[in-house]
């Protein structure tokens, strides 16, 4: 499936959610599509755990040791 189908699918969720269930279902439909996306990344392998928490700082002495 191409990412313009994922994204109009997304799309037409959160208008749903946001038309029937007002603006704090909405806010939570987005909040929750937002995790899965993460999660899916990781699961991917596209993503590691550990990029979401480390610092700027972390990663550039990270680098400059040559890892």
């Amino acid at each position: 499936m191409s990412m313009a189908v994922i994204g109009l699918i997304a799309g037409m969720g959160l208008g749903f959610a946001g038309y029937f269930g007002g603006f704090g279902a909405f806010l939570l439909v987005a909040a929750l599509g937002a995790v899965g996306f993460v999660v899916g990344r990781v699961l991917d392998g596209d993503l590691e755990p550990g990029d979401l928490f480390r610092t700027r700082e972390s990663r550039e002495r990270e680098e400059r040791r040559g890892r």
